[in-house]
């Protein structure tokens, strides 16, 4: 296996490096921004998405009152299936590698790191990884926390499941590693939500609001989403990251994670009863949130599946940064969905209920190839 020799770069963005060491470029102020609308139509054109980044915008004054709310009532649900989610890893693997996929994956993978180290005395090294959609995770990222880490257990960690295509890409890029590297990387996914039921070391199979879903970098840390463009990155680069330096004042990370932390303590009992619960259940993937997106994709005329976008988390990211047709609600009142509702008012997109669906919402991207499927 190749080891990889580039030097750690000075973490970009607002995380503690306490906290995760991100294994990224910096690549602000060169990695094109792009209008929403266009972008859409070039990526259903063919063109990558990772090749650019949209124009990240300020929440309104509005949506930020929805997210304080949700701050308020959500926080002791993210810890308790933070300390559940973390035991469960701690307990089937002695040495653990916390490895979170990047942007979503990080405030989960810190909240486990702060878990393990407050709550049971175990301090997990945790790093943040590239992957992307049809191109994979971060291979030089890999070679070096491998080699940092040769006795350890890589557990990659997402915020939520949307239909799988994560577990699926994840365990095509371990393939693909292995077979070039001769490593025995394993696809091992954790989340705090696995709504597609498409893996098996979760907290929750519900569609739960996490706090961190709602808004972009302002709650990850101030970073983007992660850039793969040949003309920034090298073959011996980590994958980039524009930072928004400029929306320091309106950060929510610190936050976010500081509040989710002063409930592990108090829901000690909690935490430990859904451990067990869980550890005694049975948590085999049946990938039914997959059939419900066929189902979906039927009942709207929609065959390519990358136009659908269930969970709660997907369905915010398609309303912040794609161009949605319509939401899919299951029911119109739950209390989860507010923020949903206020964002498609706020970009006139029609909301829908469909209550033949797993996931508390669904986002469904408008087809802006020039003609019907």
């Amino acid at each position: 296996m190749r080891i990889m020799t580039t030097a750690i770069p000075i973490p970009p963005g607002s995380f503690d490096p306490e906290d995760v060491t991100l294994l990224l470029k910096d690549v602000t102020g060169q990695v094109e921004e792009r209008d929403t609308a266009l972008r859409e139509r070039d990526i259903q054109a063919g063109r990558h998405y990772s090749e650019d980044l949209p124009i990240e915008q300020v929440p309104s004054a509005a949506y930020m009152a929805v997210f304080d709310r949700l701050m308020d009532s959500q926080l002791p649900r993210v810890a308790l299936y933070t300390g559940a989610l973390t035991r469960l890893v701690l307990q089937a693997y002695e040495k653990p590698l916390l490895v979170s996929l990047v942007r979503a994956g990080v405030p989960c993978g810190v909240l486990m790191r702060r878990y393990a180290g407050r709550e049971l005395g175990v301090d997990l090294p945790h790093y943040g990884v590239s992957i992307i959609r049809g191109k994979g995770f971060d291979e030089n990222a890999m070679r070096c926390l491998l080699s940092r880490h040769p006795d350890r257990t890589p557990v990659f960690v997402d915020g939520w499941t949307g239909k799988g295509m994560i577990t699926r890409q994840l365990e095509e890029s371990c393939a693909q590693f292995n077979a070039r590297s001769g490593a025995g990387l394993r696809p091992i996914l954790a989340v705090l939500a696995d709504p597609a039921h498409s893996c098996s070391l979760y907290a929750t199979r519900e569609d739960f609001i996490n706090p961190s879903c709602c808004l972009n970098s302002t709650v990850c840390g101030l970073i983007s989403r992660t850039v793969h463009n040949a003309a920034l990155i090298g073959p011996d680069d980590f994958h980039g990251v524009r930072v928004y330096r400029e929306f320091a004042s309106i950060d929510q990370t610190a936050r976010y994670l500081d509040g989710v932390c002063r409930h592990f303590a108090p829901l000690r009992g909690d935490i430990d009863a859904l451990y067990r619960a869980l550890l005694s259940s049975d948590r085999t993937p049946d990938w039914r949130g997959m059939e419900a997106v066929r189902r979906i994709g039927e009942a709207f005329g929609i065959g390519d599946v990358n136009r659908i976008k269930p969970s709660i988390g997907e369905t915010t990211r398609v309303l912040l940064r794609r161009v949605p047709d319509r939401v899919l609600l299951r029911e119109a009142g739950h209390p989860d969905v507010g923020h949903i509702i206020l964002l498609a008012r706020e970009r006139n997109v029609p909301v829908t209920v469909y209550p033949d669906m797993p996931y508390l919402c669904c986002g469904l991207i408008a087809d802006k190839r020039g003609g019907a499927e």
